[in-house]
């Protein structure tokens, strides 16, 4: 499975948000290509799941978008997207 995770520079938060949900993955012994990315760049990338905060997800048209409430924040990001991924990994 192909996740990517979305900040607005694509640098700092959505890094750590990527190092967040490969933890959480590899816990749940979940397979999952983990990358962060700018907001533009991920317009054109075609990938299972895109995982970024409420203001950004709005923007996404036709993809799958999960919301978190932290990009930092372990227990947050498991509550806010564990199952999306779980049902993801079961496709």
């Amino acid at each position: 499975m192909k996740i990517l995770t979305v900040c607005g520079n694509g640098i700092g938060s959505s890094l750590m948000l990527a190092m967040k949900i490969e933890e959480i993955c590899k816990e749940e012994g979940i397979q999952a290509d983990v990358e962060s990315i700018d907001f533009n760049s991920a317009q054109g990338k075609d990938v299972d799941l895109i995982v970024t905060v409420k203001e950004l997800a709005e923007q996404f048209e036709h993809k799958d978008v999960a919301v978190v409430r932290s990009y930092i924040n372990k227990k947050k990001i498991k509550e806010d997207i564990l199952e999306i991924i779980r049902a993801k990994a079961n496709q």
